[in-house]
């Protein structure tokens, strides 16, 4: 995306996490590479969506964000600010306008404080003093998630799944944010409940123009929800691209099986050829060589495994998508039924 000044620009971000071996002495013996190099920008008010399998580093690039996490490297600015490294009084006076709801609406939630002191939680921690007070703050925001003000003094164990979602948005809003960044925030509730809590996070990004990072491995809930989406496979970003263009015109291989996989909402659409990966994601400790995805491609060569593709926009793609595949899918030819090559012999 080209913006001169957008409200989050991250570069380079990469996140390793020690692995600890040896006796009597601890000492590192490898690592895991949770996320390896990941270049992307947010505008205001925009909602990027992050999606990817189990295990590619969402969620981590998600708390890096937020600074939840501190970068092994890479570069994260807000606003024009690095924040990469910042300390916490560094970070004091942004934390309000960064917030993130979380996976799991029941273990987010602390179960010996009421709903109002949840959600007036970070009002406190900042000092912060609305007009009318509090509590007066805290039922408008009950309010605005669709909940009743009345629900203020009623404990987590008294709410279903997504009125505690709903809960964790009211916490998010609490400061007025700029930025949210949502960890999938839907993947625990029940599909009957899925759409309204998609629903209100849209409702709430367009009525108060707050950029989301939307962080979910749906690809359905993704398109609804998101302007643009990248697509992750273990650590890196593989594909970026404006909503209606990654879906309509994948390139990437990895991003075209993934939606091969969506179900079809209408019986008049025409049968969509299913492309079957073989093997299993490998591991982040010892990922492979040059493009991490060949060993699950059909396209693979010699080339995918001595340099690693660039994101870079591909010849016929619009302006702003980008794809880090040496031989991207052309959109013209309907892909023949074809599964991955054996993995040792695309390694």
């Amino acid at each position: 995306m080209s913006n001169t000044n957008p409200l989050l620009d991250v570069s380079g971000l990469t996140k390793h996490f020690p692995i600890k071996g040896g006796f009597p002495i601890k000492r590192t013996v490898g690592a895991v590479q949770a996320v390896d190099g990941l270049d992307f920008q947010v505008a205001e008010g925009e909602s990027l969506g992050l999606v990817g399998e189990s295990g590619c580093g969402k969620s981590t690039t998600g708390r890096l964000i937020t600074r939840l996490l501190e970068p092994t490297g890479g570069k994260i600015s807000y606003r024009g600010q690095d924040i990469t490294h910042a300390n916490r009084r560094q970070l004091a006076p942004i934390r309000s306008e960064i917030q993130m709801i979380f996976q799991d609406p029941y273990a987010s939630l602390n179960p010996r404080q009421t709903v109002g002191k949840i959600i007036a939680g970070p009002m406190e921690i900042n000092d912060i003093n609305p007009p009318g007070g509090r509590e007066a703050r805290v039922r408008e925001l009950l309010e605005i998630v669709g909940l009743n003000p009345e629900h203020f003094n009623r404990f987590p164990h008294e709410f279903s799944g997504g009125q505690r979602q709903r809960i964790g948005v009211a916490r998010a809003l609490a400061l007025q944010p700029k930025l949210i960044v949502a960890d999938e925030p839907v993947s625990a509730l029940d599909v009957s409940i899925q759409a309204q809590v998609v629903n209100l996070l849209q409702k709430v990004q367009r009525e108060l123009g707050i950029a989301f990072v939307f962080i979910a491995h749906d690809l359905a809930i993704v398109r609804h929800f998101s302007q643009r989406v990248a697509v992750m496979y273990l650590g890196k970003i593989v594909e970026i691209a404006d909503r209606e263009d990654l879906y309509d015109n994948p390139r990437h291989p990895y991003t075209r099986a993934l939606l091969s996989a969506v179900p079809e909402a209408t019986v008049e659409a025409e049968p969509r050829e299913r492309i079957r990966l073989v093997g299993d994601v490998p591991s982040p400790i010892n990922p492979p060589s040059g493009c991490r995805f060949r060993t699950r491609c059909w396209k693979a060569t010699e080339k995918c495994a001595t340099e690693a593709p660039p994101l870079v926009q591909a010849d016929g793609n619009k302006p702003g998508h980008l794809t880090a595949c040496h031989y991207p899918e052309v959109q013209e030819t309907v892909p023949a039924p074809r599964l991955a090559k054996d993995p040792e012999a695309a390694a």
